[in-house]
């Protein structure tokens, strides 16, 4: 524990992802007392094997349920979502009801419960394809995906939120994040574990689109610090954030740099380009640097070769975690 940081009380919800669980192992470790609301529809309890929390298994969707996981907490750190714009395409309704009903959800039962703030996941895909770069929050957003909207109007409940109820809210606009304990086996994962797992296992690597597409690559210990940060800082309230590192490389580039760190060559497969995809993405994060001296502390190239040794290290199956069962709340798992 921190002895000069007093011991507070967190929901992280979605606290079994790959953001959610680092968040988590951040606070245990610092003393603070976690409670994690998740269903496990895409996190994994593996992933919080070893940390000290306090397991709530329901869904954002149940608003009694939420209702009783923030009750007593001083902030919330709402990272559920489904996070895949390929599945929102699919599955409209299903992003809509998990991203922004849940949302709202948290908003409400934060707001009825005295919560004090809310930090929650926003994302890049807000922006859609303007060839304007870097992004700045200022600029119009064009969403290209159910699920770009989703976050969006979360958004601007969460503006709402603030400024007819006083709630603290402030949106973070995530930027390609990655980093160890990142699903690679899903249909849905991102783009870093899938390439991992495809030059470890020889297998084809498939690139959607001519490769030249860029991205604001961004390692989980700067998005956990981010987080820390727009939790305490008086000036973020109400404001949404851009959080990256401010640089971009194309899938090209970022293929180049894990066949150097797997030390082995990719088979790489073009196929076309998905629908809502964006081209080009980079962030401006100046406003994040005022608001809450954020700064990246772990460049994309640390970031790429310590991601690659955890995933060489790790097993790609693992045991579920020994996290003692709570009493469910309000139902849906």
């Amino acid at each position: 524990m921190h002895p000069s940081i007093p011991t507070m009380k967190y929901l992280v919800t979605g606290g079994g992802g790959f953001i959610g669980s680092h968040l988590c192992r951040f606070f245990a470790a610092r003393g603070d007392e976690v409670i994690v609301l998740d269903n496990f529809s895409t996190g994994k309890r593996e992933n919080l094997e070893g940390v000290e929390i306090r397991l709530i298994e329901g869904d954002i969707r149940d608003f009694s349920c939420v209702s009783e996981a923030v009750l007593g907490v001083d902030t919330v750190f709402h990272q559920a979502a489904l996070c895949s714009v390929a599945r929102s395409v699919e599955d409209p309704r299903t992003t809509h009801d998990v991203n922004t009903t849940g949302t709202l959800n948290v908003f409400e039962a934060s707001r009825k419960a005295g919560v004090r703030r809310v930090v929650f996941a926003s994302s890049s895909s807000v922006y859609g394809d303007s060839a304007s770069l870097p992004k700045e929050e200022s600029m119009p957003t064009a969403p290209l995906s159910p699920y770009a909207i989703s976050k969006l109007v979360g958004e601007h409940y969460a503006a709402l939120y603030w400024r007819l109820f006083g709630l603290e809210t402030v949106g973070l606009r995530y930027f390609n994040v990655f980093g160890p304990r990142q699903d690679p086996d899903s249909e849905y994962a991102a783009v870093i574990p899938k390439f991992l797992r495809g030059i470890r296992d020889q297998e084809e690597v498939q690139v959607f689109g001519d490769g030249s597409q860029t991205r604001d690559f961004t390692y989980i210990d700067n998005v956990v610090h981010a987080n820390v940060a727009a939790s305490t800082s008086p000036a973020a309230a109400g404001q949404v954030l851009n959080i990256a590192c401010g640089e971009r490389w194309s899938l090209l580039e970022l293929l180049k740099r894990l066949e150097s760190a797997l030390q082995r060559d990719a088979a790489v497969v073009f196929r076309d380009r998905r629908v809502g995809d964006v081209k080009h993405s980079q962030a401006s994060i100046e406003k994040a640097k005022q608001l809450l001296g954020y700064a990246p502390a772990i460049d994309f190239d640390e970031g790429i070769k310590r991601t690659a040794a955890e995933f060489l290290e790790s097993s790609s199956t693992r045991a579920p975690a020994a996290i003692p069962p709570a009493p469910r709340v309000g139902g849906m798992a």
